[in-house]
């Protein structure tokens, strides 16, 4: 009994030490982070930026938006991409096989007439049935094809763009209309960069006029407004951190600007893939270090895209599992990265921070929960061992998402309403007690099911952009195919 007691002891010491090393890697990054924010702080507030709108030096960008099912929000999501604020760019919208009648809408909205297809395939893709142009918006071109999934679209895209700069946003994110001119300026000054994604929020609570957030709020729902701090947390401050570090995983599917020639060099986005974003700039990086190419793939804070975030605990967990499942896949699939030296910083500290401490993360965590009460039960541990490792796998993840709120306030402040700001807090420090334990068993789950290969994506059930996010809206569902 003495043997089980030291080993069960000894076993939850190192699961201790485990979430000591990850939490305090969590809080360098956010640390990393201050210095970037006050450099982007200070463009964010000049008056340079207006000045290029009126200039040749920003490249032409093609916007490419994949459409599966939109019927209801397909005319405003392509409105306000058409209305973005910047000197020279075309919006691609590509049918996705729709069910419904997203295609019928945009040829009456938009006077859409057939055009030949001699757009060359750069990328193998499902069948394209046909190619539009628009009578009255020039810059707009519909491809409409078989239905493959969100990668397979987005190919079609790429390979129909005409200009060098690329970016990928979702149909139903809305982007701010100034976000092209942050996001492209990163691409005219400094250093080389193959790609740049942007800051993701929740638009759940704010108001929404025409695809347009007019008055930013923090949703009465509880579900919704608890993810707003992990996002600011792990999606703003977080990668903000990896740009000190050169190590940026993760440019979001939702709003990533790219180099096209980047982009056909490694083949796109990978089909069948439940994240093709993550699969791809892992794949971008190691194009690059191969090439010995001095391109960095940055983030930038100020550019804002807004998406809803799930509203009810299933959708929620499909999102969740669908997540770590693709992250699962992602870093076997590329395991020779693993401590790499030939991809620099990426093979030496991002590869294996994601490796050992995003995917393996829930498993230990489960461990250590089972492990403390084994421990607790037959008294190999005392009560203030088992308080230790709450403190260290919960309460340090409060502190950061704390002290991410406060850096959000004292900088770029997107909620105006102090309520808001004290609502953060209280979410902030409820965030570990429960919702952290769902995410657990969610991130379980997409473990077991990569073991299992699956691939599908799953219903996701959303409300739409109503006149306010999270407070009223119909439901409805969408169901991407994988």
């Amino acid at each position: 009994m003495d043997v089980v007691s030291t080993l069960v002891a000894r076993f939850d010491a190192a699961i201790i030490w485990y979430f000591l090393a990850l939490n305090t890697f969590y809080g360098f990054l956010i640390l990393l982070s201050i210095p970037e924010i006050w450099k982007h702080w200070k463009i964010t507030h000049s008056d340079n930026l207006s000045r290029y709108l009126t200039s040749e030096a920003l490249p032409p960008i093609s916007v490419l938006m994949p459409a599966y099912n939109m019927e209801q929000g397909i005319i405003d999501a392509v409105r306000s991409q058409l209305t973005l604020r910047y000197p020279k760019h075309e919006v691609i919208v590509v049918n996705d096989g729709s069910r419904d009648q997203t295609l019928a809408r945009m040829i009456a909205d938009f006077d859409l007439y057939q055009v030949p297809p001699a757009i060359p395939h750069h990328i193998p893709v499902q069948e394209v049935r046909a190619y539009y142009r628009s009578r009255t918006q020039p810059s707009l071109l519909v491809i409409d094809k078989v239905n493959g999934g969100k990668a397979d679209a987005l190919n079609a895209a790429i390979s129909a763009a005409r200009y060098p700069l690329v970016v990928a946003v979702d149909a139903d994110t809305i982007i701010q209309p100034d976000a092209l001119l942050r996001l492209a300026r990163t691409f005219v000054v400094g250093k080389p960069v193959a790609a740049a994604g942007g800051t993701i929020r929740v638009v759940n609570g704010c108001t929404i006029d025409r695809a347009r957030v007019t008055r930013t709020g923090l949703s009465e729902d509880f579900l919704a407004a608890v993810q707003v701090p992990e996002y600011l947390r792990a999606f703003l401050f977080g990668r903000l951190g990896w740009n000190r570090l050169g190590g940026n995983l993760i440019v979001s599917g939702a709003f990533g600007l790219f180099q096209r020639r980047f982009l056909l060099e490694i083949g796109g986005y990978a089909t069948g893939h439940v994240v093709e974003d993550l699969d791809l700039v892992i794949r971008l990086h190691k194009h690059l270090r191969e090439q010995g190419s001095d391109h960095q793939i940055t983030f930038i804070p100020d550019p804002v895209a807004w998406t809803e975030v799930p509203f009810d605990l299933r959708t929620l967990g499909r999102q969740r599992e669908r997540w770590h499942r693709g992250l699962v896949k992602t870093m076997v699939t590329h395991r020779r990265m693993l401590f790499n030296p030939r991809y620099g910083r990426v093979g030496l500290v991002a590869f294996p921070f994601f490796f050992f401490g995003e995917m393996l993360a829930p498993v230990i965590e489960l461990i250590g929960y089972i492990m403390t009460a084994i421990g607790f039960t037959i008294g190999a541990i005392d009560a203030n061992f088992a308080l230790m490792f709450l403190a260290v796998a919960l309460g340090y993840q409060m502190l950061l998402s704390t002290w991410a709120i406060i850096l959000e306030e004292a900088t770029f402040r997107i909620y105006e309403k102090w309520q808001d700001f004290v609502r953060l807090l209280l979410y902030a420090f409820a965030e570990p007690f429960g919702y952290r334990q769902l995410t657990v068993v969610w991130r379980l789950h997409g473990c077991w099911n990569a073991m299992r290969g699956l691939t599908h994506w799953g219903e996701m059930q959303r409300r739409g952009f109503g006149p306010e996010i999270g407070s009223d809206g119909e439901a409805r569902a969408t169901d991407a195919a994988a």
